[in-house]
């Protein structure tokens, strides 16, 4: 097959090429499993910021272009898109604080309410599948905090690393994640269940969360890889029933985008209301964010208790099983066992 718009072709592991190169990721094609790879690598800080946002929005439209436009009698083998991080133990932080925090000394409503707005474009179309018969996986190995753990609930599928931390830790600093998490929550475990999550301030290991019925696949360290790919080759065999199920899902249980814009309004109005000593936790949050990026990080996995208040723990001397992060070959003698949601015990996404 040959490469279309610099779409790759029978050849694994090629890089997708733009008209302009991508800064905050790195993408990858891997025909065993059909799939498209976005490994994120955001600067200065791992968040959501804005040329992310507007790359990831940029990568949506080109793979979307290039599936509809192929040439008669030709079928374009791209059946999933993984999210991923190449930043070893983390997936996403969040929403760009450094931002955010500007913009509410400033009174800056109109810039806020800006990124908020790309913020929940993409996750639609994360949520839609860019409108292509393609299932949608988010790979997280490390902390997925607030809009990071969006935008793996905008995705089909999350399959997450037994260490792995997830939680929405905004109402520290007196505010509540906007850009999808109640929707996709909701969604996923019940209204009730979400607003518990979301209100606790909590980060809750992988595993709690995948007993609560948010996470779909739960993989040992190192194997999120393989599991994500076992996943999907497990999935092809039944594709076109597992889109035509998530079509009649979004008729019995719709999520209108409208309702994510009507939140963001809200979240920008609570934002721009928040006082100085708000700010000044928030601000902690943003350097925490800020020293995340420059060392190696890893909670306490030797405890039963669940961290809780944004008590991230620094430790500089650990060693992470990230080779596939860097898109070397996986060991063959790793162990392939990782836990898998019932489809019959829970409500949420089975992509």
């Amino acid at each position: 097959m040959k490469l279309v718009h610099g779409i790759p072709g029978a050849k694994p592991h090629r890089e997708i090429k733009s008209q302009s190169e991508f800064t905050q990721f790195t993408t990858r094609y891997d025909p065993e499993s059909s799939s498209i790879w976005c490994w994120m690598q955001p600067e200065p800080r791992p968040c959501l910021n804005t040329t992310l946002i507007d790359e990831l929005f940029q990568l949506q439209q080109q793979l979307a272009t290039t599936y509809k436009k192929q040439e008669s009698g030709t079928v374009w083998p791209f059946r999933h898109l993984i999210l991923a991080s190449k930043i070893p133990g983390i997936y996403n932080l969040g929403g760009d604080l450094e931002l955010f925090k500007q913009c509410i000394i400033d009174g800056d409503e109109k810039e806020l309410r800006a990124y908020a707005y790309k913020t929940i474009d993409l996750m639609i179309r994360n949520i839609n599948n860019l409108d292509l018969p393609i299932t949608t996986v988010s790979l997280v190995q490390g902390q997925a905090l607030g809009g990071g753990f969006e935008m793996a609930l905008s995705c089909d599928a999350i399959i997450a690393e037994r260490s792995s931390r997830l939680g929405f830790p905004e109402i520290l600093f007196n505010l509540f994640p906007g850009m999808g998490a109640y929707n996709l929550l909701a969604h996923r475990v019940g209204p009730a269940l979400a607003e518990r999550i979301i209100l606790s301030g909590e980060t809750y290991t992988a595993g709690e969360l995948y007993d609560m019925g948010v996470i779909d696949v739960l993989a040992d360290d190192g194997e999120g890889v393989l599991a994500a790919k076992d996943y999907m080759n497990t999935h092809s065999q039944s594709h076109n029933t597992i889109r035509a199920m998530k079509k009649i899902r979004q008729i019995v249980n719709p999520i209108a985008k409208q309702t994510f814009f009507d939140i963001v309004d809200i979240w920008v109005e609570a934002a721009l209301d928040l006082s100085e000593k708000d700010l000044a936790k928030l601000d902690r949050l943003l350097q925490l964010q800020k020293a995340m990026k420059n060392c190696k990080l890893i909670w306490e996995s030797n405890t039963e208790k669940t961290p809780r208040h944004g008590e991230w723990r620094k430790i500089t001397d650990v060693e992470f099983p990230l080779t596939t992060h860097l898109g070397e070959a996986v060991v063959e003698n790793r162990r392939k066992s990782h836990g898998r949601r019932r489809p019959d015990t829970v409500t949420g996404e089975e992509a």
